[in-house]
């Protein structure tokens, strides 16, 4: 039988609970899942690449869990996935906005290679409100993002803010 093979892409600046549900769902539908950690242009990180590389890595470490790898990549989705030997691409769904533009990217992902096929997977209701973007700027301003990310990470998200020299700005 062939190995089930599944890409779970982001950007991960930084790595959320949210990330990390559905990390842990995904990695029950695949025999092996890879997080596929990549910049996006539209983005302004707050981390390196090597950064949120290590992040991931220690996050998805603690999970104890043989079948999860992450790599890095700066291609397109479908291009990576096939470089993976993927057959599923798993993404995560919010709501009605993350729904909207996911189902176009599905579109456009499956025009570049129609043997790749993409799920959806709801985020945990209690989590369905995390987003890196919001967690970034609620750190910016001094708020408290430990209901969003693991204790290691809001050290590393307070310790680049202190030193960006930006909280409260």
């Amino acid at each position: 039988m062939t190995e089930r093979i599944g890409v779970y892409p982001g950007t991960f600046d930084p790595i959320t609970l949210g990330h990390m549900d559905i990390i842990q769902r995904g990695a029950k539908l695949v025999d092996k899942l890879i997080i596929g950690v990549t910049t996006n242009i539209s983005k302004s990180p707050m981390f390196s690449d090597d950064e949120r590389m290590d992040m991931v890595r220690r996050e998805v470490a603690a999970l104890d869990n043989a079948n999860i790898e992450v790599v890095g990549f700066n291609s397109l989705l479908m291009d990576f996935a096939d470089d993976q030997g993927a057959s599923v691409v798993i993404r995560g769904i919010r709501g009605v906005t993350d729904f909207e533009y996911e189902y176009q990217l599905t579109g456009m992902n499956r025009q570049l290679n129609d043997r790749i096929d993409t799920v959806f997977l709801m985020a945990d209701v209690s989590l369905q409100p995390i987003a890196s973007r919001l967690v970034k700027e609620i750190a910016l301003y001094g708020g408290e993002i430990d209901k969003f990310v693991t204790p290691a990470v809001r050290a590393q998200v307070e310790a680049r803010v202190a030193e960006l020299g930006l909280k409260g700005s």
